[in-house]
């Protein structure tokens, strides 16, 4: 979260308004919204967004009603967080699909992550992974990674070598910045405890390395990560859950681009952001799923925190 701030968002059609915040007559069953001096542009009304700030300023409220309280009382206090915040959502189980496509490359690798976040995901040979019993990578690993997997997984192949580790997002964040790393945990949903710890943990290994972050514009700052990747190593650009905040000309600007670069390509993204790649209909009760793919080529349905993969035959 999503790592969601590649390039500038395409605006969404406006939402119905959150009703007064500050009006002493609203009740509790009285909709919420801004008045027009503080009412965010449609790029910025994303609920979880609103959730995020929220909970970044008051904690993790006990319920609706001081859910509700914290909106009405600290409604000034929101609003800047979230036009001045995106959702980055940087979840290190989404490496568990990347691992086994990472590991049959010709190594080492040189990982250029397009909507990096934090950078979290630039570091597959930094955590452990469990494959329904199934082990590899980094077994002294701080960050453990369950995976549950169905149809034929590729096999494992070469142990990870990293020889350069660049992100690129329009607001990168220094995981050695307590505000950063603040909002990072607020992202996450507040009974997912695990993935809470995952992150923690995920963030030390990255704190004590950084990688090398870019910021600005994906298609712009694509060939300048890719220019500064070794000689003699094989260059994967890869993403998850970028490509719905492009635009149609963007997305194509950017396929077409890393076509014309000559990289290794893995895409995690929803089935319809890149359409040219076609793949089974997903199990419906699965619910969302991300479309996992390399180099065009569909590979799985992933899950869209890493969970779970559904390898295609």
């Amino acid at each position: 979260m999503p790592p969601d701030t590649a390039a500038s968002p395409t605006p969404k059609p406006e939402t119905p308004p959150l009703s007064t915040p500050n009006s002493p007559s609203a009740s509790p069953t009285t909709p919420l919204s801004s008045p027009s001096s503080t009412r965010s542009p449609p790029t910025k009304q994303q609920p979880t967004l609103l959730f995020a700030c929220a909970r970044l300023i008051n904690g993790t409220p006990t319920d609706f009603p001081q859910f509700r309280t914290t909106l009405l009382d600290q409604w000034h206090d929101i609003t800047p967080q979230m036009q001045q915040r995106r959702t980055q959502t940087n979840e290190p189980a989404r490496c568990a699909p990347l691992y086994p496509l990472l590991s049959a490359l010709p190594q080492p690798l040189a990982l250029i992550e397009v909507g990096a976040s934090a950078g979290l995901c630039l570091y597959p040979d930094r955590y452990a992974y469990d494959y329904d019993g199934t082990t590899t990578g980094d077994s002294t690993s701080p960050v453990q990674i369950s995976c549950s997997t169905r149809g034929p997984q590729p096999p494992t192949g070469h142990r990870l070598r990293i020889a350069s580790r660049i992100g690129i997002d329009l607001t990168p964040l220094d995981v050695r910045d307590r505000d950063n790393t603040n909002w990072l945990r607020a992202l996450i949903w507040p009974e997912h405890h695990d993935r809470t710890a995952r992150l923690n943990a995920a963030i030390d290994i990255a704190a004590a390395d950084p990688p090398r972050l870019i910021q600005g514009d994906l298609n712009e700052r694509l060939p300048e990560a890719v220019a500064a990747a070794p000689d003699d190593a094989t260059i994967v650009v890869f993403h998850t859950a970028v490509m719905p905040y492009l635009p149609q000309w963007e997305r194509h600007c950017f396929v077409e681009q890393t076509r014309h670069l000559g990289v290794r390509w893995i895409a995690q993204e929803t089935p319809k952001a890149l359409p040219h790649i076609t793949a089974p209909d997903p199990d419906p009760r699965t619910g969302s799923v991300h479309l996992l793919s390399q180099d065009e080529r569909p590979i799985a349905h992933t899950a869209p925190h890493g969970d779970w993969i559904h390898w295609f035959n």
